[in-house]
């Protein structure tokens, strides 16, 4: 199962470049009214107003020299723009110099709207470049693709969590261009949760998968920059491995601190708001689940056929889970899990960013559903995403989510100690 899939219903073809600036206003008014989730307050008390310049946009201020006589391939989505909106495909296949040859989309496709298991090759209308898909019958590179190519360049804008499919491709193209001695280049872009937070369960060494490619926790705070420092090496590639850093980016920064747009990275994450919501909530789907793919609210509500709403907020509100106001909800999904089924549940606000916690609250909900219907949530296909026996086996058995957290510190301790050495920004 496709982990970041969405509703094929939220973006037609004709109307995609409408509804991307539409979804960025979204995303910025809804944090207008309310407060986006981050761990610490500014690293110091004056934040910077210069807007995050991402590494399309210092590539351009390098006038390109790092790539300057080379033959590229670029690893993109609708997400690769630069500050002035242009396509990093057409800011490369326009640059003097560099010789951009071939293109590398992940799930969900070039423009990021595919809903499909398997996405096919395709051709870039306005280069008339040769897309390569990394999520079809192949996600990793060939020899065939990399054939002639001296640079990798990835270009994609992340979710900050574990289980977020653009993590493997990058880590798989580093792993073929290392092997084919092709240099490798990641313009760096925000981690949207910011560069702080660390939650959720470490990876089981076993796990490792196309949805958990390195132990990591589901919430990492890292960029794609620093992720990729990280695999070269720890997992020892050996990789011409160049990234090309932000300015203007610190790591107390969410999204919604940046002065960038927010693009859609997959057809669900319209809004930074769901962004947040997105880790916690998204563990629960693989259990029987929706979790509003399908709807206008997705991870903003969840629900099923056989919940109760009454029933379950009262569960949920006995808790006083941090952060969060649920309130009953009733949908019906046009895609998707349930698909076309009347569903009842509960609706999440984010009512105090600094309380939330995505994972906690994804716990809590775990829990409620569990002790209310143990027949029909199937709660050991929470290792789908959680990817810990141990977070599993706590839940199967009753235990606290607070207990469960707490259970994860030395982990999360050790994951810090590794991290550090990775780390690019302040």
């Amino acid at each position: 199962m496709p982990h970041n899939e969405s509703s094929s219903t939220m973006f037609r073809i004709g109307f995609v470049p409408i509804l991307l600036v539409c979804a960025g206003v979204i995303g910025v008014s809804s944090l207008a009214l309310r407060p986006m989730p981050r761990d610490a307050a500014p690293s110091s008390p004056a934040q910077s107003t210069e807007h995050t310049q991402t590494g399309i946009d210092v590539l351009e201020e390098q006038n390109f020299a790092p790539l300057r006589g080379k033959r590229v391939g670029l690893i993109t989505n609708q997400t690769g723009v630069d500050s002035q909106g242009r396509r990093t495909i057409d800011v490369l296949a326009h640059a003097d110099g560099v010789k951009l040859v071939a293109l590398f989309s992940p799930e969900h496709g070039i423009s990021g709207q595919l809903e499909t298991s398997n996405v096919a090759n395709a051709t870039d209308a306005a280069t008339g470049l040769k897309i390569f898909s990394l999520y079809g019958d192949t996600r990793r590179p060939t020899d065939q693709m990399l054939q002639g190519l001296d640079a990798l360049v990835f270009d994609i804008q992340g979710a900050g969590v574990r289980f977020y499919t653009f993590i493997t491709t990058m880590g798989y193209s580093m792993e073929a261009a290392a092997q084919h001695k092709v240099s490798f280049f990641v313009l760096d872009r925000p981690d949207p949760l910011g560069g702080e937070k660390i939650q959720g369960p470490m990876l089981d060494p076993s796990r490792i998968s196309f949805v958990g490619y390195f132990r990591l926790p589901v919430i990492y705070g890292m960029t794609f920059g620093e992720l990729a420092r990280m695999f070269n090496t720890e997992n020892k590639l050996g990789l011409d491995l160049h990234v090309i850093a932000m300015k203007n980016w610190r790591r107390s920064q969410t999204f919604d601190q940046t002065g960038l747009t927010w693009i859609p990275p997959s057809p669900n994450l319209r809004t930074l708001n769901e962004a947040f919501l997105y880790p916690g909530v998204e563990i629960l789907q693989p259990a029987g689940v929706s979790v509003g793919r399908g709807t206008d609210a997705p991870f903003e509500q969840l629900g099923a056929p056989w919940i109760h709403s009454d029933v379950l907020l009262n569960s949920l509100n006995v808790k006083q889970v941090p952060g969060v106001r649920f309130t009953a909800a009733s949908f019906t999904p046009s895609d998707g899990l349930y698909k076309g089924e009347a569903c009842a549940g509960v609706r999440i606000e984010i009512t105090d960013g600094a309380a939330f916690d995505s994972m906690r609250t994804g716990l809590e909900i775990a829990d409620s559903l569990h002790r209310l219907h143990p027949e029909r949530f199937e709660i050991t296909k929470l290792m789908d995403l959680l990817a810990s026996q141990t977070t599993v086996d706590g839940l199967i058995a009753y235990q606290p989510a607070a207990g469960i957290i707490a259970s994860w510190a030395d982990d999360l301790a050790q994951f810090r100690t590794l991290r550090s050495k990775y780390l690019l920004y302040n």
